[in-house]
């Protein structure tokens, strides 16, 4: 059993590390990818196959305080309406360039506050989605829902659109908390909007909590997780808050002398954690929970399961296309992302091209990495033989660095021909294992606590 000392001398408790929903990670993009690679990369994709669609709407009513994300606050629907009408134009350069017969196996909407829309713009972008690619069979629409940002007619939009996944942001349930991160949302609300979600036969639904939050203890995570699970969630993020207040100027808003310490972190993670196990829920991954039927349970039994820039999934494709202002694509081929500015992105699209401005190409042995992180990151092991014959991987290499990467862990992994291994135990550290294998310089980087 790995004791807690262990896991601080390992770095468990003061390391800063990607989260690898990507690899290389964000920092590493250049501008060497521009958008004649984004077109490039779209016209390759193989005629009737399946992709994966994300449309970013990076505009809030207001802005909490926890949140790093890319967004902007707005107090009127005008910014709003011009931006889905650039989002409309984004979808027909799309449609100009993608091969025939492509199909969408998942859309999702995120932001921000995708729910900020009005129930016509909502029908408007969800038709040009339709006029672009049609959905593939047993295809997934999820949307990103605010309960603090939604009412009967624009569930009804979306329902009626196709949405079939919805996934709700919680953080907390203790008033203290909400007001301290500044996202006030009581309890009525957040079960108001689940109700209404569940009566238009919405058959899946996620829910975001955080760990890690200012005067957050073992009891109030564990009355918050409680009331979550009142509501059946078919999954569940639990996301560790990231104080990087160099980065998000609003988290200074946040006293860091009420955060937990990163002891107090793992307690937190631990303590709902366990809760999630007792009530049936699957482990998946490092962070997520997902109820025995859910897809991302099958995902993982079968081998599956996958991670990308929303966290996990059981969505295969190859490509995944984000349309919108920062939104990142991935391709076989390499990374693409849009401009961060919203007027940036606004202004390419409207002179007519794509607002790719930075991204990555893959070269050297990316992919080989990328899967071994992936399968850590996923599965807690990297399986030799899928390397081997999928990445044309040398055995013995592979097993050497196995044994090297055991070594700088005080041998607690299992390395073997067939693979590394991780104990259950040692699950805390995938972050940090992971990062191991990573060729990137990592100091290039500011990153979020390893635990």
């Amino acid at each position: 059993m790995i004791t807690r000392t262990q896991l601080s001398r390992l770095g468990l408790f003061d390391a800063k590390v990607p989260r690898y929903t990507s690899y290389p990670t964000a920092p590493h993009f250049s501008n060497a990818v521009a958008p004649a690679d984004f077109v490039s990369w779209i016209e390759a994709i193989p005629e009737d196959s399946a992709v994966s669609l994300y449309l970013h709407v990076p505009f809030c009513r207001r802005l909490c305080w926890f949140c790093a994300c890319r967004t902007q606050g707005t107090t009127t629907l005008s910014p709003v309406a011009a931006y889905v009408e650039t989002l409309k134009s984004e979808l027909d350069l799309l449609g100009r360039h993608l091969p025939r017969g492509v199909t969408l196996s998942r859309l999702h909407w995120g932001g921000g506050t995708p729910t900020l829309l009005s129930p016509d713009m909502m029908r408007g972008l969800i038709d040009k989605v339709r006029s672009v690619a049609a959905f593939a069979e047993k295809s997934e629409f999820s949307v990103e829902i605010d309960p603090n940002e939604i009412d009967e007619a624009r569930l009804d939009a979306l329902a009626a659109g196709g949405m079939n996944r919805a996934s709700i942001g919680v953080q907390d349930f203790d008033e203290r908390i909400q007001q301290t991160i500044g996202r006030p949302q009581g309890f009525d609300i957040t079960r108001r909007a689940v109700e209404m979600i569940r009566a238009r036969g919405v058959a899946s639904l996620n829910a975001d909590i955080l760990y890690g939050l200012p005067y957050q203890s073992r009891e109030r995570i564990t009355e918050t997780v409680q009331k979550l699970l009142s509501f059946a969630p078919d999954r569940v993020a639990l996301y560790g808050y990231a104080h990087v207040p160099w980065m998000a100027k609003r988290q200074q808003m946040i006293p860091s002398d009420a955060l937990p310490t990163p002891e107090e972190r793992l307690d937190l993670f631990d303590t709902a954690r366990r809760l999630f196990a007792w009530d049936g829920y699957a482990e998946i991954g490092i962070d997520h929970f997902a109820a025995p039927d859910d897809g991302l349970a099958i995902a993982q039994k079968t081998g599956k399961l996958r991670r990308n820039f929303q966290g996990y999934t059981d969505d295969t494709s190859q490509v995944l296309i984000g349309l919108g202002a920062s939104s990142i694509s991935r391709f076989p081929q390499g990374y693409a992302q849009n401009a961060h500015a919203t007027s940036a992105y606004q202004g390419a699209v409207r002179a007519g091209r794509f607002a790719s401005t930075r991204g990555h190409a893959f070269g050297g042995d990316d992919r080989l990495r990328a899967r071994m992180i992936e399968m850590l990151m996923c599965d807690f092991q990297i399986r030799t033989d899928e390397l081997v014959e999928h990445y044309g991987a040398d055995a013995g290499a592979l097993g050497a660095l196995y044994a090297k990467v055991n070594a700088q862990f005080d041998g607690l992994l299992t390395s073997s021909d067939d693979g590394l291994f991780l104990s259950r135990d040692a699950r805390p550290l995938t972050r940090i294992i992971a990062r191991a294998f990573d060729a990137y310089d990592q100091t290039r980087a500011k990153h979020s606590s390893a635990i």
